[in-house]
Parts: C-alpha cells; sequence; structure tokens
C-alpha cells in the first residue's frame, strides 16, 4: 500500500492557506484529510491553547513549552494518515526552526510537498480588517500593522527551503492547488529531507 502524499501549507495567518486546503480537498483525487493548525487547536483544551497555534515572539506564554510536544503529536498523526494511504493537506504557520526540523524528521520516508504560502502585510491586514471571525488582531488609526502581526510576517518564513511558493495576492486558490498539482506532477518534494538533514535554503 503506497504512503498518501502530504502537502504542508506553511505561512502566516490570513495568507489564504485554509481556502487553498479547501480547494486541494474539492479538486484532487483520492481521499485529502485537512490536518492543519485550526484541527489541532480545536483539539486543544482551553486552558492549553493556542497549543500549536502559538504567535512568534510569545516565549512567556504560559503554554510555551508545551509547543514541542504539540507539534510532535500533529505530526506524528500526519504520518500515520499517510502510512494508511490517505492524503493529507496541512495548513501550518511554522516560526520555529528547531520544531520544524523535528516535525521533518517525524515524516521521514513518506512523500511531502512543502509549500510556502506568502501574502504582502497589506493585503494581510485588509483581509484581518474583512473577517468577521473576530478571532483577529487588526490595525487602528494609531497601530496601523499591530507588532504581533508584523512579528508573524517577518518569522514565517524563515532560513528553510520550500518545494514551491505561492503569492495569494495574486493567485486565488483555484489556482494555487492548480500550481501545487503541477508540482507534485513534476516529482517529488525535497525540502522537507534536507530541513530532516538539517540544511537550510
Amino acid at each position: 500500500m503506497d504512503a498518501g502524499q502530504i502537502i504542508i501549507l506553511n505561512g502566516a495567518p490570513r495568507s489564504g492557506k485554509s481556502t487553498i486546503a479547501h480547494a486541494i480537498q474539492e479538486t484532487f483525487d483520492g481521499v485529502w484529510m485537512n490536518l492543519g493548525v485550526d484541527t489541532f487547536i480545536a483539539a486543544t483544551p482551553q486552558k492549553a491553547r493556542p497549543g500549536i497555534g502559538l504567535r512568534p515572539g510569545e516565549e512567556q506564554h504560559h503554554v510555551y513549552a508545551l509547543v514541542p510536544q504539540l507539534y510532535a503529536a500533529a505530526y506524528d498523526a500526519i504520518a500515520a494518515h499517510s502510512r494508511h494511504a490517505l492524503n493529507v493537506v496541512v495548513d501550518v504557520g511554522h516560526h520555529d526552526e528547531h520544531i520544524l526540523a523535528d516535525c521533518a524528521r517525524r515524516l521521514a520516508g513518506l512523500p511531502v510537498l512543502f509549500v510556502g504560502v506568502r501574502c504582502p502585510l497589506d493585503v494581510i491586514m485588509q483581509r484581518r480588517a474583512e473577517s468577521e471571525s473576530g478571532n483577529y488582531v487588526v490595525g487602528t488609526g494609531d497601530d496601523p500593522v499591530p507588532e504581533p502581526v508584523r512579528r508573524w510576517q517577518e518569522r514565517v518564513h524563515g532560513p528553510w527551503p520550500y518545494d514551491l511558493e505561492l503569492d495569494t495576492s495574486g493567485l486565488d486558490p483555484g489556482e494555487c492547488a492548480a500550481a501545487i498539482r503541477r508540482r507534485l506532477d513534476e516529482g517529488p518534494g525535497t525540502a522537507f529531507q534536507r530541513l530532516a538533514s538539517g540544511a537550510a535554503r
């Protein structure tokens, strides 16, 4: 039984990862499980939230010490799905190089495509302002780009390789999914293998 394909979408909140994941589920052949950050946060008890959604620069947060453990468990679950021949799409916001390397080691030997989802800061702020969820920090006249948002933008794409990078300010979710499909057709990803061995860009 062949392992299921894993696609990891890494980017800041409101960069468009979730809508790309949904487009993949709707348009790709086979069964695609969405095991992204929102799934794991929803499964995390309130006292341990935001869990793996902890923002960059929040090392003093009471759940900080738990985050590597939560990521390890999440990626072990992702690996288990793949080994059962289920395809998996994962939307996350990695910003810690050491946690990311550990996650890569947990997927060793499995087919992984690592995709960087980029979006300019002004578009991110517009999407945050238009969001109806009420869960996002938004800008004000006195503070147009809050510090937590700036930290996401600066740290979510660290010194690590991607197999493919997308800019969602110019591509809609369907176009992004199509670009990912074309990249998969070109051959297997290698970025996560390099991360597992400690290689940077």
